[in-house]
């Protein structure tokens, strides 16, 4: 049965998307989907999409261009993944196969290394049956590896903005035959910082490039940089949880008094001692305090921030992922691409002062339908921040 959508104003962008579908969400098998993209879905057990994937997909299989906004935890990067697979395979099997060095036709960029690795995982999952190459091009990375993973015939490029922007000044990579170009964590990549490099890229690519933009928030301020990348006002979708705290997480504000934060953490932390915690503090300084309570406790932690050695940060993110130690210690840049499922526990030992980084942030846990909880370590200052996360809590239609 096809689904209906009625087009309302986007609230944080003005324009045009899709409200939430009123039927019960398909099946992956009722997408036009290439039969070997449905045998890898089959056997990684995926039957039922996500808000966003039955909204989404449909939409980028008729190739066309738009931006997502959907909560953490939602699926986006299937949403992506799969039409992108599906174009790219159909043109090969059209015969009209990559034929050149360096000139992929899919092209995905990333604010982050972590993220990187987690899409280029999920690509290459998919990729058993429909047999496409995945490179990766991403920060952490020596850079003649990463140019050594252009070189030869692939299809689909992984790649953070400044990784990319090298092997481009290096002639090793060519756009001219880009047929999709995905970018995730959009309201990152649309920041100052990395705009230069994702506006250049856009400029590089056929004019008849399908663009696409998936993130979980999207402030108003970014609609001008958001139309300007586009060259006109996207089809937009909205689901119903964007832009809010999921359902399924359950917060616990604690009151810090007199400033005895550390106080509070040590009865927060006795209280699961084994559950996969990540904690969160705003500065590299407040990072340093946090840990040196923690070795003078003898409790086991790693740390995980910006200006540690990648060889270490990687080393440090795997033992936590593996279970070796149940304690994560890091600052905004944990709230932005890890998938870990072991997270059940976001313990704010200081609150951001931005709504957009706590969304992030609790974003790591209760993912995909899943409990979890957050733990906020809060002082009067922080009110002010409360007080907007209280208009942001899920409320069903």
């Amino acid at each position: 049965m096809p689904v209906s959508y009625s087009p309302p104003i986007a609230p944080q962008l003005g324009i045009a998307c899709f409200l939430r579908p009123r039927v019960s969400l398909p099946s992956f098998f009722e997408f036009s989907l290439l039969p070997s993209l449905k045998a890898s879905l089959k056997e990684q057990d995926l039957t039922t999409p996500t808000d966003i994937q039955a909204r989404a997909i449909p939409q980028l299989l008729k190739r066309r261009s738009l931006l997502a906004v959907a909560e953490t935890g939602s699926g986006k990067t299937l949403a992506f993944v799969l039409p992108m697979l599906h174009h790219i395979k159909e043109l090969e099997s059209a015969d009209c196969p990559v034929a050149d060095a360096g000139r992929p036709r899919g092209l995905i960029i990333v604010p982050t290394r972590e993220l990187g690795e987690q899409v280029g995982r999920v690509l290459k999952g998919l990729t058993h049956d429909t047999r496409l190459r995945v490179r990766l091009a991403i920060g952490g990375t020596a850079k003649q590896v990463a140019r050594q993973n252009v070189k030869g015939d692939f299809e689909i490029l992984v790649a953070t903005p400044g990784r990319l922007q090298q092997i481009l000044v290096g002639r090793k990579l060519r756009l001219d035959d880009i047929r999709m170009l995905v970018m995730d964590e959009a309201d990152q990549l649309l920041d100052a910082g990395f705009l230069p490099v994702v506006t250049k890229v856009v400029r590089d690519c056929p004019r008849e490039t399908q663009l696409v933009m998936f993130s979980a928030t999207m402030p108003k301020t970014l609609a001008a940089v958001v139309k300007d990348v586009f060259g006109e006002k996207p089809l937009t979708i909205e689901t119903q949880g964007s832009n809010k705290v999921v359902r399924t997480l359950r917060t616990d504000n604690r009151d810090v008094q007199h400033g005895r934060r550390i106080e509070v953490l040590r009865k927060v932390l006795r209280e699961n001692p084994k559950v996969g915690t990540l904690l969160f503090a705003n500065t590299r300084a407040q990072c340093d305090v946090v840990a040196e309570w923690l070795d003078t406790e003898g409790i086991p932690y790693v740390k995980y921030m910006g200006q540690m050695d990648r060889t270490e940060r990687r080393r440090n993110l795997a033992s936590f992922r593996e279970g070796e130690v149940s304690l994560l210690l890091t600052t905004d840049l944990g709230g932005r691409g890890l998938d870990i499922e072991r997270v059940d526990r976001v313990v704010n030992v200081h609150l951001p002062k931005d709504v957009d980084n706590y969304l992030h942030r609790v974003g790591r846990t209760a993912r995909a339908g899943r409990k979890g909880t957050v733990v906020n370590l809060v002082t009067q200052r922080d009110n002010p921040l409360l007080a907007k996360l209280k208009k942001r809590e899920y409320k069903p239609h």
